[in-house]
């Protein structure tokens, strides 16, 4: 990976850089049902607690297991059937993206602009396949932007997904960085639980699914990371806002000094 930075800010992408979930995967997964003719169909609150599950393969997988009335094969067979049902729902849910359905979280494109011009290295890392997540990326912060991001590490590069620490611990490697010269910005329990695995301050900006998780070791808890219009309310933790108040790379900065400070008191 390119860039001399001392920093990288890593974030997830379904609930952070866009709230994604509602509006855009349980639609998608939706149509996909209905294409292929499952026979069945997701509601908001049966997708609530799958999202605890990392992995549209697994969550997919998992359902079937809690329902064995929905008979969709075995074996090899079944595993068939979820690999081509989630790669067109991958396809539905960029069309979805590309159509302007799911506009950046408030504040999102802000940061990452801030980074950006200041040296940081920016990457995201998510269980999502590449292709959605490439998308999102690039519909929320522009194609100028995009070229600027130093990784996108997503779908089944790594073998365990979250709330395992693998996809954080190679986006640290890839980067070139060590734990202490990373902040992480995620918005799911099992999200801020891989980046704690991983040894890594995080901020959590809630999304519509995840009022209501628990983030025992998150550095700072958000509601959104502030616009103009829309001001970051502080929910738990440090408070590492600033101005309008927005969560800004000064605080930032200052978040990843308090976090290296209680890391070392440790």
């Amino acid at each position: 990976m390119s860039g001399d930075a001392r920093r990288a800010l890593v974030l997830d992408c379904d609930g952070v850089l866009a709230d994604t979930e509602l509006d855009g995967h349980l639609v998608a997964f939706n149509r996909t049902f209905d294409e292929l003719g499952f026979g069945f169909q997701w509601t908001a609150e049966e997708y609530g607690p799958l999202l605890r599950i990392g992995g549209g393969k697994e969550r997919l997988k998992a359902y079937l297991a809690q329902h064995p009335e929905i008979d969709l094969g075995s074996g090899d067979e079944l595993d068939a059937r979820i690999a081509a049902a989630h790669q067109r729902k991958s396809a539905i849910y960029v069309e979805l993206v590309e159509a302007g359905a799911l506009p950046g979280r408030p504040g999102v494109a802000r940061l990452i602009g801030e980074a950006l011009d200041a040296g940081w290295q920016v990457a995201v890392a998510s269980t999502s396949a590449e292709r959605s997540v490439d998308a999102v990326l690039t519909s929320v912060i522009g194609p100028e932007r995009r070229a600027q991001i130093a990784g996108v590490f997503a779908g089944d590069i790594v073998p365990a997904k979250k709330p395992a620490p693998d996809i954080y611990l190679l986006a640290i490697e890839k980067l070139g960085r060590t734990a202490d010269e990373v902040v992480v910005v995620e918005d799911s329990q099992s999200g801020a639980a891989a980046a704690a695995a991983a040894g890594l301050a995080h901020i959590v900006t809630v999304s519509h699914f995840t009022g209501e998780d628990d983030f025992p070791a998150a550095t700072t808890v958000v509601s959104s990371l502030g616009e103009a219009g829309v001001p970051a309310e502080l929910l738990a933790g440090y408070d590492a806002r600033d101005g309008y108040p927005l969560v800004e790379l000064e605080g930032i900065e200052r978040l990843l000094q308090t976090a290296r400070a209680g890391a070392a008191a440790r």
